[in-house]
């Protein structure tokens, strides 16, 4: 199960995300004890007055190679489970999340 799903303008990423994480990185897919699955994301910020927040949408926006406008928290703000909004392309938009969210060795591999 993955954790978007198309929506109007783009894709909806459903997230897990952990602040003072140590680093700012996509760490894969995770299911929720509900069976939701999650994209895990961490982050060095700390989760005061947004920071994270801002964290969390400048990494997206790094890591899918999109503007970070494009990148919008939709719910879950004051919440490690966050609901985010990417406008452009689903299709391809969905390619590089599948790709951010494999194993660090699987994407060596592929690379090679």
């Amino acid at each position: 199960m993955e954790p978007w799903r198309p929506s109007i303008g783009g894709i909806s990423v459903s997230l897990r995300v952990t602040p003072r994480g140590g680093r700012d990185a996509i760490e894969g897919i995770d299911t929720l004890s509900d069976g939701r699955a999650v994209m895990k994301v961490r982050v060095r910020a700390i989760a005061d007055d947004g920071e994270a927040n801002r964290a969390v949408t400048r990494l997206l926006a790094q890591t899918l190679r999109v503007p970070q406008a494009s990148v919008r928290i939709a719910s879950g703000a004051t919440s490690r489970l966050k609901q985010v909004e990417i406008s452009g392309d689903a299709d391809a938009l969905r390619e590089k999340l599948s790709a951010a969210c494999e194993p660090k060795d699987k994407r060596k591999d592929r690379a090679t």
